[in-house]
């Protein structure tokens, strides 16, 4: 399959009183029709803006967007409208996300009835009952209100909403991390089923290291705004080529608690993301940071086939001719 999403150069400020708060600067990536770009990193470093940016939840400050080779960068609003067809969302917390004043099926059956999908109500009933059944929520669900369901009905209701135009392309704002472990394990198996049934290409955002391991083809690092490192799920657990990338997998918790690990402790001032100059962004916590990193931000480049990764040294440092600082 060809691509289906490619962005590059995308960024998003926000004009605050000190200055332009870089909240997404400069991400490129390439999303093949079918596959799972997870996206990862720390609270704070714009993974989700980056998500509601390529929607047109947000406008983008500069960048493009292709989506099946259409530039959508700009688009008007009989545009925007018509892509909503193909593009949705499934936000973070299920709750907040649905009208508590709607029932079950009145959320689910909000798209049919904005663009029209229906020619009757018996079919418009029809296919909300069609979409509950996918998703596994029981008909007698049909006219409840979230109060009245758990968070793992209420995810599945924000699910069964974005199906609802048949998109092709869905970003998962961390649907699952407001579950309980058991909940999460049903609605990713749910998600992948769909995926695999429909052909359905993800953007999965999370910090869960853990789940976007369980469901991603590739793994994208994010650090205040910017793309550090993305690969193959499978090569970036296996051999990570960022100094973040190395500090955040020693973090993951370890089955065995005797068990020794490599654990990469940060320290050091986060470096602010109003107006951060020139530099690389991770300098002040890397513990191989050198001088050019303070004056030069690295790009993101291809150090190995199908590895990228945004660090002036790291070949050096897998090499071992830079030692870590104390």
């Amino acid at each position: 399959m060809g691509a289906l999403l490619q962005v590059s150069g995308l960024k998003k400020y926000f004009p605050t009183p000190k200055g332009l708060l870089h909240a997404v600067d400069d991400i490129n990536f390439t999303l093949e029709e079918g596959k799972t770009l997870g996206i990862v990193g720390e609270s704070g470093c714009g993974k989700s803006t980056m998500g509601r940016v390529v929607l047109h939840l947000l406008e983008p400050t500069a960048g493009t967007i292709l989506f099946d080779g259409k530039d959508i960068s700009r688009p008007d609003r009989r545009t925007l409208k018509e892509l909503r067809k193909d593009m949705q969302m499934i936000f973070q917390d299920p709750y907040s996300s649905i009208n508590p004043r709607m029932t079950v099926s009145e959320i689910i059956g909000e798209p049919l009835r904005i663009y029209r999908t229906c020619s009757s109500s018996r079919e418009y009933t029809r296919e909300i009952g069609k979409l509950m059944d996918t998703v596994g929520l029981a008909a007698r669900l049909f006219n409840t209100y979230p109060h009245e369901l758990d968070g793992g009905r209420r995810q599945r209701i924000g699910i069964a909403r974005a199906l609802a135009l048949n998109p092709r392309f869905i970003v998962c704002d961390e649907p699952v991390s407001a579950l309980d472990v058991s909940i999460q394990a049903q609605i990713l198996n749910l998600m992948q089923d769909l995926q695999e049934e429909r052909k359905l290409t993800y953007i999965f955002i999370t910090h869960d290291l853990s789940v976007v391991k369980h469901i991603s083809n590739d793994i994208g690092v994010m650090y205040l705004g910017q793309m550090v490192e993305k690969c193959a799920s499978r090569e970036l657990f296996r051999d990570q080529l960022h100094p973040y990338t190395k500090a955040l997998l020693s973090a993951i918790p370890r089955p065995k608690p005797n068990q020794k690990t490599n654990r990469i402790l940060l320290r050091g001032e986060i470096s602010s993301p109003i107006d951060p100059g020139d530099k690389c962004r991770f300098c002040s916590r890397c513990i191989y940071a050198q001088e050019r990193c303070f004056k030069e931000n690295p790009k993101l480049e291809e150090a190995k086939p199908g590895h990228f990764v945004a660090c002036h040294f790291h070949r050096e440092i897998e090499s071992g001719a830079i030692k870590p600082q104390s």
